[in-house]
């Protein structure tokens, strides 16, 4: 019996022993090709010598000191380095351990802002449906996901929900790209006027949905009348992108490929590659200055924000990242795996959509193609494609409720920037084996 309380209690799981590059092996010997990163986290592959060895001499200085005590090097190194990867109104960051930290600072500073510039009648958060934006309570919270929110629905905060930007289903036959997404952005708008403009407090969004969803990437021009919107009516425009960000769309932030700038953006998965724990909320200089020049104290706090060993971690990635250009090679190789993706599944009779950005991508699985019906929800999809594609030396991101947080099914693949051309094509090979095997014949 495992004293570990798994997330699933009846599930075997095989024992992690070590890893390289694009693989993993466990304590059997088995290899596994990493294509989702774990979940959109190992950016850098395996045992990247140059972020171990920045762990390893952290340890030696300092593994460790508490932020109401001390600052550390790699902090402010470490801020530093993502303030000029930032838009120039984005100047600070607030370090935290992981992506549900990052937006539960997120919501918390949005609120403390309007408290400081003496408007604390805004208390209601704009989100949209089939979103994903942690699991703390408050991020919970502006989630849209059915299926998460379900058994803590009366724990949750009201947060009003509109149209996620989802062409592939909800795109009307008389209308172009660009009418469909101006349609669903102006959603926001009349949600606005619905609830008062001063009473809420801003809209979140993820640039790229990414699990609830599977890389769901908005039309031309819709977070562009987005913006508008939260400038016309006074909100704030808060974005996660703690699976999309740190380069994996291929730009650094995947706000970058909309033209616009959010006031509040967190970021997570990618900053350390997961060889430790960190998140990052990173803060348009108004609502800084706000804080700065108001109270002076953010109201908020947790025992290991800015760790000393996970900030080298982090310096160490993104030195690592911007050194061996691989936001570009997230790019380029993005592009050579849908292309290996839309060669072996654009026919396929139960491939209804290939899509996303960059090295964040997902094809959704669909019963029957013309009519776009989902398979139904009381299959074991999800648990049979995950464990074949294990079986098939192949690590992928299954997930269901895709549509509406019960109905749909797709898988999500997001595998390290140092992917090559042989890796890509193991991928599609063994991910039309694990198909084959899991779906009707």
């Amino acid at each position: 019996m495992s004293h570990v309380f798994h997330r699933h209690c009846h599930q075997a799981l095989p024992t992690i022993a070590s890893g390289s590059g694009m693989y993993l092996t466990d304590t059997q010997g088995k290899r596994y090709l990493d294509a989702c990163g774990g979940a959109a986290v190992s950016c850098l592959g395996h045992h990247h010598p140059a972020v171990l060895d920045a762990i390893r001499a952290q340890l030696e200085a300092i593994p460790y000191a508490h932020t109401g005590f001390f600052t550390s090097k790699t902090s402010e190194a470490l801020a530093d380095m993502l303030a000029d990867f930032a838009p120039e109104t984005i100047n600070h960051a607030y370090l935290v351990s992981g992506g549900s930290e990052a937006m539960e600072a997120a919501l918390k500073m949005a609120r403390q802002y309007w408290v400081e510039v003496g408007q604390p009648q805004r208390q209601h958060f704009i989100a949209r449906r089939q979103s994903y934006h942690g699991n703390t309570l408050g991020a919970l919270s502006v989630g849209g996901n059915a299926w998460r929110r379900a058994p803590f629905a009366p724990l949750l905060m009201d947060t009003s929900l509109i149209a996620p930007c989802y062409a592939y289903r909800d795109q009307r036959a008389d209308e172009t790209a660009y009418e469909y997404g101006q349609r669903v952005a102006n959603e926001l708008e009349a949600m606005l006027l619905e609830k008062g403009p001063d009473t809420v407090i801003g809209f979140v969004a993820e640039p790229v949905v990414g699990a609830t969803a599977g890389a769901l990437t908005a039309e031309a021009g819709y977070f562009t009348r987005i913006r508008e919107i939260c400038d016309q009516y006074n909100i704030l425009l808060i974005l996660d992108e703690v699976m999309c960000g740190t380069g994996r769309t291929g730009r650094f932030f995947a706000f970058e490929h909309e033209h616009i700038v959010p006031d509040i953006v967190a970021i997570a998965k990618g900053l350390a590659a997961g060889y430790q724990p960190i998140g990052a909320t990173l803060v348009a200089d108004p609502i800084y200055n706000a804080i700065a020049n108001g109270s002076g104290f953010f109201q908020h706090g947790h025992t290991f924000m800015a760790h000393p060993t996970a900030c080298a971690a982090g310096l160490a990635t993104l030195k690592a990242i911007q050194q061996d250009n691989l936001i570009d090679a997230a790019e380029q190789q993005g592009e050579a795996l849908k292309a290996a993706l839309s060669h072996h599944f654009h026919s396929h009779p139960f491939v209804g959509d290939i899509r996303g950005r960059g090295l964040f991508l997902a094809l959704e699985l669909v019963a029957d193609k013309a009519s776009k019906q989902p398979f139904s929800s009381t299959l074991p999809l999800v648990k049979q494609i995950k464990q074949t594609a294990l079986e098939n030396g192949l690590m992928c991101y299954p997930m269901g409720g895709t549509i509406d947080g019960k109905q749909g099914h797709h898988i999500l693949l997001a595998p390290p920037y140092i992917i090559k051309q042989p890796h890509i094509d193991e991928i599609a090979e063994k991910l039309r084996i694990t198909l084959d095997t899991c779906l009707p014949h």
